[in-house]
């Protein structure tokens, strides 16, 4: 789709959008220039997959780290800085957490080593987590004098409050096994594997619909914030119906009951002879 100095921005015919950080040499921390490259990025992806043309975002990077945090240069230019500086770069970082949270389309960040600071942020702001066995990851900024304020909603929400506080309190380092266990990683694999390992969870991903991921999605993000009320109760009862009588949402069902793929799969054509799949109730 587009290519720059810090980050690349692909996309393969299968609506697969891959949006990788590219400065290995300083382990792919981000600075101001590359968070203003991934928010360039993620404005074009919101467009694209609110007209569905991605149909999912893969986050990841080159070389040895996922992402050592903060640019070091960064950190000394941002000590020169005012409050009001301060506060303008932190809007930037903000916005970056937000984009990515907030696309219409599934995400999966890929992580095949360290993931400190701010890169935990960018992990548990996508969907899902694939990582290598030998990643870690660390909330690493008190040791600093810092916080990690900007990332705190999301990575709280994947930690829950009580674990939050732990890790963000004692910049411990999370190996993988525990991601895992604290919800913060969905999937593990042996470091040679980690590609195939994002490759299969593509492939579940692109059994679903499209339209009822971005729908679900979006649903999800409103019961998190009011998760019961009436009009939350409302709301679910208009999404489901509006799936229903929906293109997709009748394909969906032909499909399920005359025992073939459906359309988005681009395989139609290739029976499933599977009579014990789950019947859709919701």
């Amino acid at each position: 789709m587009s290519e720059t100095t810090f980050s690349r921005l692909e996309l393969d015919d299968r609506g697969i959008a891959w949006l990788t950080l590219e400065r290995p040499e300083v382990h792919n921390a981000f600075d101001d220039s590359l968070i203003a490259e991934l928010n360039a990025h993620l404005e074009r992806l919101h467009h694209a997959a609110h007209h569905g043309e991605v149909r999912a975002v893969v986050l990841g990077s080159e070389g040895k780290s996922f992402s050592a945090g903060a640019d070091l240069g960064w950190m000394k230019r941002m000590v020169e800085y005012d409050f009001d500086g301060n506060l303008a770069d932190s809007r930037k970082l903000a916005a970056l957490m937000h984009g990515l949270d907030t696309l219409p389309c599934p995400t999966l960040c890929r992580v095949q080593g360290a993931a400190f600071g701010g890169a935990v942020g960018l992990a548990a702001c996508c969907d899902i987590v694939v990582a290598s066995e030998k990643a870690k990851f660390c909330l690493s900024e008190v040791k600093i004098g810092l916080s990690p304020a900007v990332i705190s909603p999301y990575v709280q929400r994947a930690l829950g409050e009580r674990q939050m506080r732990r890790y963000a309190l004692t910049a411990e380092v999370m190996d993988a096994t525990t991601a895992l266990a604290l919800g913060l990683v969905h999937r593990l694999a042996p470091h040679d594997e980690l590609d195939a390992a994002v490759e299969a969870m593509l492939d579940i991903l692109l059994a679903g619909s499209p339209q009822a991921q971005r729908a679900t999605k979006a649903l999800l993000a409103e019961v998190a914030r009011e998760p019961d009320s009436k009009a939350t109760r409302e709301h679910t009862c208009r999404v489901i119906s509006e799936l229903r009588v929906s293109a997709e949402g009748q394909e969906g069902l032909a499909s399920f009951f005359e025992k073939r793929r459906p359309a988005w799969t681009n395989d139609s054509d290739n029976r499933v002879a599977d009579n014990n799949a789950a019947e859709p109730r919701s």
